[in-house]
């Protein structure tokens, strides 16, 4: 228990931005009204699109709402705030199979832009994995950045697992084939690839991507393939616009929402599972290793309300 309580608090502190700005509103919309009306629904509306869930899933949630209010025959505003609750945690709920890949023979690639905290997730991840008994190797396949690898390399000794680095700018595809063959040779549980996160030239990304995978099809057709978008929970609906290029250009199963501790947008995290359909599977809310953590809607949307 003290362990689900710690990991609780862990996400209270790490939202405080996103909670002082939330629960004050929220508080103010349900103290000042009484009765439901449409001022009532006005007023939540705009609450819940500062707090950058966006206009769509907005919506939804009030719609949502709305119904149950109407089901249940409430008349008190006060009595929405469960309610409202609810329809929030409906719109973000992860599928019970969502971490199925940890104890699967599984390649996890990470994609996302520069600075949105890639490589540290995927080090954070490892770090965690490790912990856990499973036996994980790195790819170094961001070699475009200049000292990504670095990074990644300084995080497979804190973590203690193996690492299939190149030199900067070698071919990623290549970088990911040598990871391919250590993984088969080493009977690697996880091999998870930090790749080059280039937006702008979508023509480009798409060809090394479709390279990428193609090696893992050919070489390792019986791992299972993940794919995670990272981005960065400080720049709000920035992240959803990301997200949404990057799940142009490639099947992605799975969000890790980063620096969720330095904003007051944490509610990006219920647009993006909402609007694109990709569940937000890790969250990051602190320096530490233990701060990325695997997304639970449920503690997230009681972390924001308390």
């Amino acid at each position: 228990m003290s362990e689900k309580k710690g990991f609780f608090g862990r996400l209270k502190s790490g939202l405080s931005k996103t909670r002082d700005s939330f629960v004050s509103g929220m508080n103010a919309v349900f103290s000042g009204f009484s009765e439901i009306d449409d001022d009532f629904y006005e007023e939540l509306e705009e609450q819940l699109v500062m707090a950058d869930i966006g206009m769509e899933t907005t919506t939804r949630i009030i719609e949502d709402l709305q119904e149950k209010v109407k089901e249940q025959k409430i008349k008190e505003a006060s009595l929405c705030r469960e309610l409202l609750k609810d329809s929030i945690k409906e719109q973000m709920r992860v599928d019970e199979g969502a971490y199925d890949f940890e104890n699967k023979k599984s390649v996890v690639l990470f994609i996302g832009v520069n600075g949105v905290g890639k490589t540290t997730s995927v080090g954070k991840l490892s770090h965690q994995l490790k912990d856990s008994g499973k036996k994980v190797l790195l790819a170094a396949a961001d070699t475009f950045r200049a000292g990504a690898i670095d990074q990644l390399k300084e995080w497979s000794n804190r973590a203690g697992v193996e690492i299939i680095a190149g030199q900067e700018g070698a071919d990623p595809a290549s970088i990911v084939y040598d990871a391919v063959a250590a993984a088969k040779a080493r009977k690697t549980d996880l091999l998870l690839c930090d790749t080059a996160g280039r937006l702008h030239n979508k023509k480009n990304l798409m060809a090394e991507l479709h390279k990428i995978y193609k090696i893992i099809e050919n070489e390792y057709a019986d791992a299972h393939l993940e794919t995670f978008i990272v981005v960065d929970g400080t720049t709000g609906q920035n992240a959803l616009v990301q997200a949404r290029q990057f799940s142009e250009v490639t099947d992605i199963t799975g969000v890790i929402l980063t620096k969720l501790d330095g904003t007051a947008k944490g509610g990006i995290a219920i647009a993006i599972q909402s609007e694109l359909g990709i569940p937000v599977k890790y969250i990051g809310i602190g320096e530490g290793i233990e701060d990325l953590q695997k997304f639970d809607a449920d503690a997230f949307v009681d972390a924001l309300f308390e």
